[in-house]
């Protein structure tokens, strides 16, 4: 009997050794799986609607990789008239925050944001507390000036109220940021937005906000010095879009159309802007992406002009996309066709 002790003992000893095996191999793997656990139950990413190009690519930029943004505008719209789907709506309603600009070009965020039952969703108006201009009235009374519109005979108040007539648009130009020094602000309107939705995450929004507004920064000192050494001050362009950009950096715009791209000028601002062209030898009509380039053109080849474009950046067209052209590099493209145009 004494013989098999030992055998035994040994057998017990490998069956124990076996079972301390599995029951570590187990306990590594019940490791591996807690981790899994722990990797899924992530903190979940803020939900982000924003609602045409520039504000997508802000809210982004700000954001990071700490949410999910989506572009509402597809970016190849235009983005004035557009209006949402059901399906748009739907998505805003999922929203934690929403991204517009305001100052009326979103005419359709009042309504939605009156009807939404989310009640946790933060709405951030981008160009809130920045000093909006009047509409285009300065600009276009500037080019039926120098149009001549003292004609004889005609009284000064008959003349005003033609030029009401012709010209009255109403509201405010929302088209804020195609200066990069108003920009800047936008950006942190939305990094004030992030962090009162995500407040653990304030570091994190606030050192993305202030690498981006240092891009910008540099892109406002560049347009400041390339266009306070043109030749001209005056510029025309396809719709008014670009006031902001113009008073920022010392400039005239002289628009055919008002604030919407998509509006007819009348006979008589075509014929004003034709004038202004040729008393000023203006060389560039200046057209823009997304619309009809026509009534540029048109204007063009009466006075011997050549046609540009000059980017409003309200969308991105496929080609833009297909460069992977963001906000900074459009500007910068603007900024040379405005270099270009001052300097003839």
């Amino acid at each position: 009997m004494k013989k098999w002790i030992p055998f035994v003992s040994a057998l017990t000893l490998a069956v124990l050794a076996v079972s301390l095996v599995g029951c570590g191999q187990n306990k590594e793997e019940s490791t591996e799986v807690t981790k899994t656990v722990v990797s899924e139950a992530a903190p979940k990413k803020l939900q982000v609607e924003a609602s045409f190009y520039p504000m997508y690519e802000f809210a982004s930029q700000v954001a990071g990789n700490l949410a999910d943004v989506n572009l509402l505008i597809p970016a190849s719209v235009e983005p004035h008239d557009w209006e949402p789907t059901p399906q748009d709506i739907g998505k805003i309603e999922q929203a934690d925050l929403l991204v517009y600009n305001g100052a009326g070009m979103e005419g359709w965020v009042e309504q939605v944001l009156a009807g939404s039952s989310n009640k946790n969703m933060l709405a951030v108006e981008a160009s809130k507390g920045i000093e909006l201009m009047e509409g285009a009235e300065e600009e276009e009374e500037h080019a039926d000036a120098e149009a001549g519109h003292d004609h004889d005979g005609e009284s000064s108040s008959s003349q005003e109220e033609a030029h009401e007539h012709d010209h009255d648009h109403g509201g405010l130009d929302p088209h804020v940021w195609l200066s990069p020094k108003l920009a800047i602000e936008e950006v942190r309107n939305i990094e004030a937005a992030l962090i009162a939705k995500a407040p653990d995450h304030k570091d994190e929004f606030t050192k993305n906000a202030d690498a981006y507004i240092t891009k910008l920064q540099q892109l406002d000192t560049d347009f400041q010095k390339e266009l306070n050494e043109t030749k001209r001050k005056d510029f025309i362009t396809q719709h008014a879009a670009f006031g902001y950009l113009a008073k920022t950096y010392g400039l005239t715009q002289v628009p055919i159309a008002g604030l919407s791209p998509e509006q007819e000028p009348s006979a008589s601002a075509m014929a004003g802007v034709v004038k202004f062209a040729k008393e000023h030898q203006v060389k560039t009509i200046f057209f823009e992406t997304l619309v009809s380039s026509q009534v540029a053109e048109t204007i063009a080849k009466e006075i011997g002009a050549s046609t540009a474009v000059l980017n409003p950046l309200e969308g991105l067209t496929e080609e833009d996309q297909a460069k992977h052209l963001d906000y900074i590099a459009v500007m910068r493209s603007n900024l040379e066709e405005l270099k270009k145009a001052l300097n003839e």
